[in-house]
């Protein structure tokens, strides 16, 4: 079995950074902040390279949308073992106000072009925490969909996932071609090897603008303002057990 298998690769704020919001509340700060490629997309990357390796797959491809930034996840991704890379080009400014619907809408454009039979995404990105994408990006297609899926088997043309729920494990059987998003527990990504890091620098990677796909950017919705959560109150001790039920009772609990 030959498949071709599309990577969505987001450039994300590194998870170590504190995250600090704008001081007109309009967004959070990225300039002069660590980004890295989103954790759920590394492990999306790192299950198709495994399927190449066993001999599932042919043909690995990242692409991510973005400024000219994030063409540094992109390397990263060839260097983890993709085999060539797309850059959606969209400016800064723009890049701001865009939204899950007009991603799914250009990995759909990409997916038919370039006839994959396989997209695996991150289950969400870690700074939007979205979780949308994968699913309207099936939907634009028109494909059976896996979400959360913490273990993928590929067999005759079919995909088998196991998934966790709320009452404990799911498998669910899709035919090919489908999505599928990745969650934490589907792997452990490697690292890139200083080697491959080299390798990658020369592996092509193609740039589009959503306009080339026929993608309109226009925002769908306006964010009216971004603040930081209340900050928790300390706590406090009692010296008895009359004393704690006497205050559970001020604040009304019952």
């Amino acid at each position: 079995m030959s498949l071709r298998i599309l990577v969505g690769c987001k450039r994300a704020i590194d998870y170590a950074v504190k995250i600090q919001v704008k001081s007109d509340l309009s967004g959070v700060v990225t300039e002069g902040v660590k980004h890295a490629l989103n954790p759920f997309d590394e492990i999306a990357m790192e299950e198709a390279v495994r399927l190449k390796e066993k001999k599932l797959a042919n043909e690995v491809i990242a692409v991510s949308c973005g400024p000219a930034q994030s063409q540094d996840v992109l390397r990263t991704a060839l260097a983890l073992g993709a085999d060539k890379a797309f850059h959606v080009e969209v400016p800064a400014k723009e890049y701001e106000t865009l939204q899950p619907i007009h991603v799914s809408k250009i990995l759909a454009k990409l997916a038919e072009q370039e006839k994959v039979d396989l997209i695996i995404l991150g289950k969400q990105a870690i700074d939007d925490d979205c979780n949308q994408t994968g699913q309207m990006t099936a939907a634009v297609l028109n494909w059976p969909q896996a979400t959360f899926a913490s273990k993928l088997q590929l067999k005759d043309k079919e995909a088998t996932c196991e998934r966790e729920i709320d009452g404990g494990l799911e498998t669910i059987s899709i035919k090919l071609p489908a999505v599928v998003t990745a969650d934490l527990r589907l792997n452990t990504p490697r690292y890139a090897t200083l080697p491959n890091i080299m390798k990658a620098k020369k592996k092509p990677l193609k740039k589009f603008s959503p306009k080339d796909l026929g993608v309109d950017i226009t925002p769908r919705q306006e964010i009216v303002k971004v603040c930081e959560p209340p900050k928790r109150q300390g706590g406090g001790k009692v010296a008895s057990t009359e004393e704690l039920v006497e205050r559970i009772k001020k604040l009304g609990v019952n």
